[in-house]
């Protein structure tokens, strides 16, 4: 993997959130293949339960100051930057006040879904996007986790189509079974048809529901990997017709080689 860019995009990573099997792996992910030599770039929400003192987070004036628009409202982007001590591995923070300096991730002290996450995850996608944009660094390969980056690949092929930086570049998507009850707002394709991508393009999240979500990270990517042991019954029969390379579970103490020659041979089409 040597001088490949992998850009990873996590709804949540270790050390900055609890364990979960999505936060641990996009650490490990981005962690291991920084190790084989890959230049890696990481992205994940400054969630309000991130602290920044203890991990030393610190704002990037050069990246932030930028407005992006959520259905039809200026959001201001803030980006932070921290440094995983002894992997010399950057991590980038999407941060805007509205969306993320709650002290909580999903869902309210009731266990109930905040009524913006679907706002939340389009922002996250276009923040991200945006901020790779200003960085000038055209990623190989794409890989996200965590539901709240399932709109990412719909925005890199429909809304940033034109962008030449993304050209060659390829999206892999993690699943992972750590679903969440109910779903997103009733008006999340009409958020997503206010940037001028089709309503054809989103009836998959006509119900905004965790395996729907799955379902248009799925359509618009290149690539899938089995994050976990088993997933929904839905999600499985969704994979096995989905014609497009899927790698099944791999457990940590054997994923790297594994994800390496996925990357290599099914998703860049290269040889080892």
């Amino acid at each position: 993997m040597k001088d490949k860019k992998i850009l990873y995009i996590s709804s949540e990573m270790m050390p900055y959130l609890p364990e979960t099997e999505t936060s641990k792996m996009a650490f490990e992910m981005a962690k291991k293949m920084n190790q084989r030599g890959a230049q890696i770039r990481v992205f994940t929400p400054r969630f309000g339960l991130i602290n920044e003192r203890r991990h030393q987070l610190h704002e990037v004036i050069r990246l932030s100051g930028m407005n992006l628009i959520i259905n039809d409202i200026d959001m201001p982007l803030i980006i932070k930057v921290a440094s995983i001590p002894k992997e010399r591995m950057q991590v980038y923070f999407i941060d805007n006040d509205e969306y993320f300096k709650r002290k909580a991730i999903f869902t309210n002290e009731d266990n109930v879904l905040f009524e913006d996450n679907d706002e939340r995850a389009i922002f996250f996608a276009k923040g991200v996007i945006e901020t790779v944009k200003k960085l000038n660094w055209a990623p190989d390969i794409i890989h996200i986790s965590g539901w709240m980056t399932s709109l990412l690949p719909l925005y890199l092929k429909e809304y940033y189509k034109n962008d030449t930086l993304f050209t060659d570049c390829k999206v892999v998507v993690s699943l992972y079974n750590e679903p969440f009850e109910g779903k997103l707002s009733n008006t999340i394709i009409d958020k997503i048809k206010f940037d001028n991508i089709e309503e054809s393009k989103v009836t998959t999240i006509k119900e905004a529901t965790f395996n729907n979500l799955s379902k248009i990270a799925v359509d618009n990517c290149d690539a899938v990997i089995r994050g976990s042991f088993s997933l929904p019954l839905e999600l499985n029969t969704y994979l096995e017709n989905c014609n497009k390379p899927v790698l099944n579970y791999k457990p940590e103490e054997e994923f790297v080689d594994a994800y390496m020659a996925f990357y290599l041979n099914e998703v860049l089409g290269l040889e080892e």
